[in-house]
């Protein structure tokens, strides 16, 4: 296993992190370029997404977190920075939803997946540097999420909001997706941030950040209580009993159509959940959630291919398959099967995610130019339509799976 972890160790810092660094900077306006096309060709006047720069925090100060390099620190204070300065909305709180090239606010609606990220993004820089002006704006965003967009009556989280934080009629994440009030993807990359604040608040690798007795007490208690719930909500909501899938789309009621298999999401919640469980740390916790996860997991393995991959998704209503092999997907095939392998013993699901690996080396990374292409197609051919580094392509689910494996105990 250690010929492996070098494997993706080479990965992060050749391939991923230095594309990002040596391509994607904006040394011109600031913080990092919007686009970078399926071509490899820049795209300086692209506008700039909150996810995109949240998750670029992420990625350098996990990756600052684990191998201590100037330069991925020097990277995620330039994201960090940008973020104060550019996407935090000071009058109203949360952040833009995106910003023009030069930095001036674009979209300012209040998505609260994009303010999740930031949340994701900001206590992981205050967990690798102990960098307190990130904390508190980590601690500052969850109160405005819990303030604005949890809805007491029916539980759970509004999907989108005003830039004051009033009702908004396109509440979608992109075109792509239904118009419900409550979706499955804001409910996971709000337990993901709120799971990594709450590591912040129990002390896991913060020894430079110097918490208050309030901030080891209400505060703590506060996000912990939003965690678990936000656990209960998967499975008693979110979780289709039949299937064992994770439903998508529903309203304010949480009745959805429940036609929509999404794998990818599947096995990336079936770590992640388990992760929330495990920094819970209680006993009665994991014991509910295990079997779930594992149900969860054996669930996205029907969109497993017998070469390794995983396709994107399946609609229910008539058989149709998106059957692209997407980046981001096999990226979490490779965690979520990694934590199959070290948390309950299956050797068939480390086979699971080296054959997904080997899968993402042949046919995903772009060896010539860095980084790696968004999807293959079902034919083999690589998918070019879609970007390099934009919106949604981030160094966030590579750099992760990269990390991931490299801290397991596997």
């Amino acid at each position: 296993m250690e010929e492996l972890k070098k494997q993706f160790r080479k990965c992060l810092e050749t391939n991923i992190l230095n594309y990002w660094i040596d391509k994607v900077t904006d040394n011109e306006h600031g913080g990092y370029y919007g686009r970078v096309d399926g071509h490899d060709t820049v795209h300086p006047e692209a506008e700039k997404g909150a996810i995109l720069n949240a998750r670029i925090l992420w990625a350098f100060s996990a990756a600052y977190r684990v191998l201590r390099k100037p330069e991925y620190l020097k990277a995620a204070e330039r994201a960090r920075d940008y973020i104060f300065d550019h996407f935090i909305d000071k009058e109203y709180g949360g952040v833009f939803w995106s910003v023009d090239y030069k930095g001036q606010p674009l979209d300012t609606k209040k998505q609260t997946y994009a303010i999740g990220f930031t949340i994701y993004g900001m206590s992981e820089f205050a967990r690798a540097t102990g960098d307190r002006r990130a904390f508190d704006c980590a601690v500052k965003l969850f109160h405005d999420i819990e303030r604005n967009a949890f809805d007491k009556k029916n539980n759970g989280y509004i999907e989108a909001l005003t830039r004051d934080w009033q009702p908004i009629g396109d509440m979608r994440l992109s075109d792509k997706d239904e118009n419900g009030s409550r979706t499955m993807n804001t409910h996971l990359h709000i337990i993901e941030p709120y799971t990594n604040l709450l590591r912040v608040l129990k002390g896991d690798h913060c020894e430079q950040l110097i918490l208050t007795e309030e901030e080891n007490t209400t505060l703590r208690a506060e996000v912990e209580h939003a965690t678990r719930n936000l656990l209960d909500i998967f499975t008693d909501k979110i979780l289709n009993k039949e299937t064992c899938h994770l439903d998508l789309f529903f309203n304010d009621e949480w009745q959805g159509k429940r036609n929509i298999q999404s794998f990818g999401h599947d096995i990336e919640a079936s770590w992640l959940l388990h992760e929330t469980a495990l920094v819970l740390g209680d006993k009665a916790t994991l014991s509910r959630i295990e079997p779930i996860v594992r149900y969860i997991a054996a669930a996205a393995d029907e969109g497993l291919q017998k070469d390794g991959s995983t396709i994107y998704e399946k609609w229910l209503d008539d058989g149709h398959e998106d059957r692209q092999r997407q980046w981001w997907v096999m990226c979490e095939s490779v965690i979520g099967h990694a934590n199959l392998y070290e948390h309950f013993g299956s050797a068939q699901a480390l086979g699971k995610c080296i054959r997904a690996w080997e899968y993402i080396k042949k046919y995903l990374i772009d060896e010539e130019n860095g980084e790696w292409h968004w999807a293959r197609l079902d034919d083999g051919t690589l998918n070019l339509d879609d970007d390099k580094a934009g919106f949604w392509k981030c160094p966030y689910h590579n750099s992760r799976m990269c990390l991931e494996i490299m801290e397991r105990n596997i």
